[in-house]
């Protein structure tokens, strides 16, 4: 086999490789020769078709056969010759193909970049420490009492906080728009979930009662032809409900696991429940935190092909949000590639610099916190021991933990030597999403 590789641009490379003539048509030959034992063709036995005829009807076929796994066999051999590493699938292009002649292809694909770490040493970290109190406790429970809450006809004016039923028209001049009609939509006054200005032109208003609107869509809303623009919403409320809280008793307990009516009980497994958010919370934010600056401190050349694949794979993850595949879709026009990008070499360029400190560390995944993590998992299960057996039975659920742990193994690494400071905060503040916490 001869093989030769050109650089051609940045990651790319252009690989030409030779396979002498005679180790192809051998295992043409060989394969003619076996089907010729058993082949069934018109006016001849079984197994005494001529070997021309055998050529004539199969040969095609079979030499495409032998060729596909020749390429297989020798890209794999020829890159291990070579010591380059391809990022991603090859794009083959066979050169010769003629019986008789030596077989030759160029296979042109990407490497992975050659990755050189920064310091870090010189990171600067914030880590947020903050704790669960009491008065946490009772906004949690208010929350939870809220989403349990039952709505009641009230006799009254809305007030901010009731749900009103109401139909509403919406107009621009004077012509109805897309989406701006609905009738016996339940709005809750004050949620935010209408256009500015809208919920508040209902506050005061009683069931019968009718008003229009005069409202301005914002600037940066989603539909082009409704930004900005100046529209009138005529509504009718049909009916006010005022928002009817459970109370703290067994039967709201038991809707969250706690039995009997100790409210104290109940508090303490809110706690628990609270503390555990945030310290996923905080732990997420620190790592997020760490993989930000890993990023910035080096600049590393992303493989196409493996920015690519991240946005496939992005791409279809958002579609199982949405009930799966969609034949009839076109998915890329639908959410297209520019959507995920910015994600996707995010994604390419933390695995690359990760698995670049992984080994230049010598960072092995470590078997006690693997077990730790699926316990603390398992834990939310009725039969942890189940759960737990299950994962160390499953090689790739058992992984997808291993890969998670090893992150989390390079993020102490990195904190080990950056400069990191603590900041007091509180506990919605340290629960808060990252875009949101501003």
């Amino acid at each position: 086999m001869q093989v030769s590789i050109e650089t051609t641009t940045g990651l790319e490379r252009r690989m030409t490789v030779g396979i002498p003539a005679e180790q192809v048509d051998t295992e043409v030959n060989k394969r003619l020769q076996q089907a010729a034992k058993t082949v069934r063709l018109n006016g001849f036995r079984k197994g005494k078709v001529p070997m021309k005829v055998v050529k004539q009807r199969f040969g095609a076929g079979v030499r495409q056969e032998v060729l596909g796994e020749v390429i297989n066999r020798s890209f794999y051999e020829a890159v291990q010759k070579e010591s380059v590493k391809p990022a991603g699938q090859p794009s083959i292009e066979p050169k010769e193909m003629a019986e008789g002649k030596d077989f030759e292809f160029v296979a042109t694909f990407e490497v992975y970049p050659e990755v050189t770490l920064a310091d870090t040493s010189g990171f600067e970290i914030t880590k947020l420490v903050a704790t669960v109190e009491d008065a946490d406790i009772d906004k949690m429970i208010d929350v939870l009492r809220k989403q349990q809450a039952e709505w009641q006809v009230a006799e009254r004016a809305a007030a901010d906080g009731d749900q009103v039923d109401i139909d509403f028209t919406g107009t621009k001049d004077g012509e109805e728009f897309a989406g701006g009609k609905g009738e016996g939509h339940k709005l809750v006054l004050g949620s935010g979930s209408m256009i500015p200005g809208f919920e508040d032109g209902i506050v005061g208003m009683s069931a019968g009662e009718e008003k229009v609107l005069a409202l301005s869509f914002p600037e940066d809303y989603h539909a082009e032809e409704l930004k900005g623009a100046a529209v009138e919403f005529a509504v009718k409320v049909n009916s006010v409900s005022a928002q009817e809280l459970p109370e703290l008793n067994a039967d709201f307990f038991s809707k969250y696991g706690v039995e009997g009516d100790d409210l104290q009980a109940f508090r303490d497994e809110v706690r628990k429940n609270m503390e555990r958010e945030l310290k996923n919370a905080a732990k997420s934010k620190l790592k997020n935190q760490v993989m930000d600056k890993l990023i910035e401190a080096n600049e590393v050349e992303l493989p196409k092909a493996l920015v690519e694949g991240e946005v496939e794979a992005l791409r279809n993850q958002m579609m199982q949000q949405f009930g799966g595949p969609q034949p009839q879709l076109d998915l890329k026009a639908l959410l297209p590639d520019e959507m995920f990008r910015e994600q996707a070499e995010r994604r390419v360029a933390l695995g690359l610099l990760v698995g670049e400190l992984v080994k230049s560390a010598e960072i092995k995944v470590d078997g006690d916190r693997v077990r730790s993590m699926v316990e603390e998992m398992a834990a939310a299960y009725q039969d942890p021991e189940e759960v737990v057996n299950y994962y160390f039975s499953n090689q790739q659920l058992l992984s997808g933990v291993e890969s998670v742990v090893l992150e989390d193994q390079v993020v102490d690494h990195i904190l080990a030597t950056a400069k990191v400071s603590e900041e007091q905060s509180s506990y919605e503040e340290a629960v808060k999403p990252a875009q949101n916490a501003e």
